[in-house]
């Protein structure tokens, strides 16, 4: 059986979380949301828990991060094109998050990344699996 993965990420406002990351195609598996909580489906097997930070506080001793202050996790996300990545960092931007670094053309690869209203970072990448160098092709740079 496959594992699955359910990412936790506190936020402030969950009405507005949910409201930023549906208007970015991301869609919710309601039978696991309540006014403290909302899945919202990655992949198949993998679903990111948008928590209340009251919610949040539940599952650790520690202070709940303030992702504005400082980076408490990268989320990397795998899309089907170059396209993808630019519509979905400018969805993301038009709802209210902030682009966190500029584009990069890695020739095999393309990211870019922004941040959501609480300040978490989500890298969008494109591969092009075929062009993706070797060790041979590693070494000799």
């Amino acid at each position: 059986m496959p594992r699955r993965i359910f990412v936790n990420l506190p936020v402030a406002d969950l009405a507005r979380a949910r409201a930023f990351f549906s208007s970015l195609g991301f869609g919710f598996d309601d039978r696991f949301c309540d006014d403290t909580a909302a899945c919202m489906a990655v992949a198949d097997d993998i679903s990111v828990m948008l928590l209340t930070h009251a919610r949040f506080a539940q599952f650790t001793p520690q202070p709940v991060a303030d992702a504005h202050a400082a980076t408490e996790v990268l989320i990397a996300i795998g899309v089907d094109s170059r396209a993808e990545v630019d519509r979905i960092v400018q969805r993301a931007v038009a709802a209210g998050g902030t682009t966190f670094r500029d584009p990069a053309d890695h020739g095999f690869m393309v990211e870019h990344a922004f941040r959501d209203p609480d300040g978490h970072i989500w890298e969008l990448m494109w591969m092009d699996m075929a062009a993706i160098p070797g060790p041979a092709d590693t070494e000799a740079a």
